[in-house]
């Protein structure tokens, strides 16, 4: 099972869950979990600090779990290039969790090259897959991905999980905004044209502002 994941964030809440998994027995102990990615490995250190630390930040049922909460032991951590080659030499059941969330670059793309084509493999998509992207490519029913130059040919199984994303949704973007001084105009620059325009609506209709979704391409001068 390959679990492509943002280094940032979602390999932390991947590891709490993936943790809670093993704890209940749902992980066997036998099967390893790899986190393939630098960046996340040392992100993961910050969150283990503060975990160390008691952080304020940290929600208190996290706290309760201490270092646990992100240690779905036994996992291990590829750093290094020859660490990350090593992961795919290996055989048997494994969870590999490796950078980038969207399948756009990153070590990922080894694992995918080599797990697809292959019946008996997962690949779960945490989280939101921009249009464009492999990860999306993947949820929308792609049977062949383009990576490396050659096109691999996707015969494992895709999982989308949409309830990681970080994201937030239009109610919570418009609580935050009105908290804001009105501004002469709000540009919606994220998101895809139709949920662009759809917040454009509420926004104007609940908070009474000018709000615009850019053009491709379109400058606006900032003052």
């Amino acid at each position: 099972m390959v679990i492509p994941s943002f280094a940032v964030d979602r390999t932390e809440v991947v590891l709490n869950e993936l943790a809670h998994l093993r704890s209940s027995g749902h992980i066997p102990p036998t099967v390893p979990i790899h986190v393939d990615s630098p960046m996340a490995l040392a992100a993961l250190r910050v969150y283990e600090e503060a975990l160390e630390q008691r952080s304020p930040e940290i929600r208190p049922e996290i706290l309760a779990e201490g270092a646990a909460a992100l240690d779905p032991a036994p996992f291990s951590a590829a750093r290094t290039v020859a660490e990350s080659i090593a992961i795919n030499e290996t055989e048997g059941p494994a969870v590999i969790v490796s950078a980038s969330g969207m399948a756009t670059g990153g070590r990922v793309l080894h694992h995918l090259r080599r797990l697809l084509p292959d019946s008996r493999n997962t690949v779960i998509v945490v989280g939101f897959a921009a249009q464009g992207t492999r990860a999306r490519d993947l949820v929308d029913g792609a049977r062949t991905l383009k990576m490396f130059g050659e096109y691999v040919p996707v015969r494992a199984e895709v999982v989308d999980v949409p309830g990681f994303s970080a994201h937030a949704d239009a109610a919570e973007i418009l609580g935050w905004l009105r908290g804001a001084p009105s501004p002469n105009a709000t540009y919606l620059v994220h998101g895809e044209p139709e949920s662009a325009e759809a917040l454009r609506d509420r926004v104007d209709r609940g908070l009474g502002w000018n709000a615009v979704v850019p053009r491709s391409g379109e400058r606006v001068l900032v003052r």
